[in-house]
């Protein structure tokens, strides 16, 4: 289970540090192989360790193709999905095209999601944060949240 918030670095060659905190993790999950691609709602990256993304691109794949909806999905996700290979000290490189889909400059935020991660240009990620405080702030909860004890 990837959790937390993480702020890092990307480099001047596009690549990212995976917290050393991850790294065995990930060595054992995915032997460091990992899958990003681009979320579809908000302008980040989902970042999956190769075995949780086959979960998720073979329910993908089952869509069917007729659907608009559903191939617009499909091209999305499948067709950003790339595969990346955590180097020997721990960074992954992030594709030019990827990291311009999500506007990512120097200071990221790598943020645990349980199975995958989201990676965030740290000023996106903290413009988007206040934006959902705000509207938690805003919102009644629904009952299933109001049953919810932290």
């Amino acid at each position: 289970m990837f959790r937390g918030v993480n702020q890092v670095n990307l480099d001047a060659k596009g690549r990212m540090a995976v917290p050393a905190r991850y790294r065995d993790q990930i060595s054992v999950q995915c032997a460091g192989h990992l899958v990003m691609t681009i979320d579809t709602e908000e302008r980040c990256l989902l970042l999956y360790p190769i075995d949780e993304w086959e979960i998720i691109q073979e329910k993908i794949d089952s869509l069917p193709s007729y659907n608009p909806s559903a191939r617009r999905l499909q091209r999305l996700l499948i067709g950003h999905a790339t595969d990346l290979e955590m180097d020997s000290n721990g960074r992954l490189l992030i594709p030019a095209l990827l990291r311009d889909y999500a506007g990512l400059d120097k200071k990221l935020i790598l943020l645990g999601q349980g199975r995958k991660f989201e990676v965030w240009d740290e000023a996106s990620w903290n413009e988007t944060r206040e934006k959902y405080l705000q509207e938690v702030e805003d919102e009644a909860l629904p009952d299933a949240l109001l049953n919810l004890s932290l």
